[in-house]
C-alpha cells in the first residue's frame, strides 16, 4: 500500500538508522525502496545487508552517479504502492508515521498530502521544532500555496510528508526552466517544493497532523547545510517563481510574490552577468507585467524593515558590550 522511497549517496554514517526508521513503522503493509547512486563509502554494503534481513526491502544501485533527483525519479519508478513517503537517506521517521498520515488520504480525494510537525535536530543532540502549522486537520490547500511562496514556516522538503505515488511520479521535475544557467536536476534544490507545490495546485485540501513525526538531520554533509545560504534561497525563489508564473491563477498573490523578488536583485546578479533582474525572470513579460509602484512599495518596505532590525541588533550587541 505504502512505499518508502531512500534515495542514498555516501550516507553510510547514517542510513542504517533512517532503514531502520522505515521497517519500524506500525503500519505494515509497505514496502522500502532504496536506490543507491553509485556511492563510493560503505552505504551499499549496509543497504544489501538488511536487504537480505528483511524481504519488504527493494534494494537498487546505479552503474554510475546520475545526479540526486534523477535517483529520486528512480525511488518513484521501481515503487509500486498506492501512496509514496520519500525520506532523505540521513533523516527519520517516528513509528506512527504512516499510521496517523494515511488516513487522510485513504478517507478523502480531495487531500493532495499529508504533513507533520517536525525536529531538526544534530549530531550533538541540539533540537529545534519546525513546520507546526496548527492543529491536526484539513486546511485549504490556498494555504499552503501562499505560505511556501512567501515562507510563513510550511515545508519544502517532501521527507516530512505522505503523497499519492501517482502524485510524486507526475510532478517531480528534474530540470526546473530558468535563466541563469543552473541545472536543477544536480543541486536538488527546488524541485522539492515543487512537488508540494504542483500538488496543493491539484487538489483542494492538504492536512497536517500536529505531531513531532518526522526528523531532519542537520549536518554538514546535508543540502541545506554544504550549499552558500544565497545559493538556496536564490534556487528555491527560482522554482517558486517557475509556479508562479505558470500554473498560479491567484493573481494578487502573483503580483505579492513577484515584487518581493526586486530586493534579491543582487542574489541573481551573483550568477550572471545579466544587468536587471528584468533579465532573470519571466514574469516581465506583456501578458504579466507588474505595477511599478507595487514594486517600489515592496521594495521600500523591505528595506525599511531590515534596517530597523540591522539598528536593534548593533543597539543589543553594544549594550551587551
Amino acid at each position: 500500500m505504502v512505499s518508502i522511497l531512500i534515495p542514498v549517496y555516501n550516507r553510510d554514517k547514517y542510513i542504517a538508522q533512517t532503514i531502520e526508521s522505515a521497517l519500524n513503522q506500525t503500519y505494515t503493509n509497505i514496502e522500502v525502496i532504496i536506490v543507491d547512486n553509485s556511492s563510493t563509502d560503505n552505504t551499499w554494503k549496509i543497504v544489501q545487508v538488511y536487504a537480505k534481513k528483511d524481504n519488504r526491502i527493494k534494494a537498487f544501485q546505479n552503474d554510475s552517479n546520475i545526479g540526486p533527483v534523477r535517483n529520486w525519479k528512480r525511488c518513484i519508478d521501481e515503487a509500486s504502492g498506492k501512496f509514496g513517503k520519500i525520506l532523505w537517506s540521513d533523516d527519520l521517521i517516528a513509528p506512527e508515521f504512516i499510521e496517523k498520515t494515511l488516513p487522510f488520504l485513504q478517507k478523502n480525494e480531495e487531500v493532495g498530502f499529508v504533513f507533520t510537525g517536525t525536529e531538526l535536530f544534530t549530531d550533538d543532540a541540539a533540537k529545534k521544532p519546525i513546520h507546526f502549522i496548527g492543529k491536526t486537520g484539513i486546511y485549504n490547500s490556498k494555504d499552503y500555496i501562499k505560505g511556501a511562496l512567501i515562507g510563513q514556516g510550511y515545508p519544502v522538503s517532501p521527507a516530512c510528508a505522505i503523497f499519492r505515488l501517482k502524485d510524486l511520479q507526475n510532478n517531480l521535475m528534474i530540470q526546473v526552466p530558468n535563466k541563469i544557467n543552473s541545472d536543477f536536476s544536480m543541486h536538488a534544490i527546488g524541485n522539492d517544493v515543487l512537488i508540494f507545490l504542483f500538488t496543493a495546485s491539484q487538489y483542494k485540501y492538504f492536512a497536517f497532523v500536529n505531531e513531532k513525526l518526522s526528523f531532519f538531520r542537520f549536518h554538514k554533509g546535508s543540502i541545506s547545510v554544504s550549499s552558500n545560504k544565497v545559493d538556496l534561497e536564490s534556487m528555491y525563489h527560482v522554482a517558486k517563481e517557475y509556479f508562479v508564473n505558470h500554473h498560479l491563477d491567484d493573481i494578487k498573490l502573483k503580483k505579492h510574490f513577484n515584487s518581493n523578488l526586486l530586493y534579491l536583485k543582487y542574489i541573481f546578479q551573483k550568477y550572471s552577468n545579466l544587468s536587471s533582474i528584468k533579465d532573470n525572470y519571466y514574469f516581465y513579460s506583456k501578458n504579466n507585467s507588474l505595477n511599478g509602484i507595487h514594486l517600489i512599495y515592496s521594495f521600500l518596505k523591505k528595506l525599511i524593515t531590515d534596517i530597523y532590525l540591522f539598528l536593534i541588533k548593533r543597539t543589543i550587541l553594544k549594550d551587551s558590550s
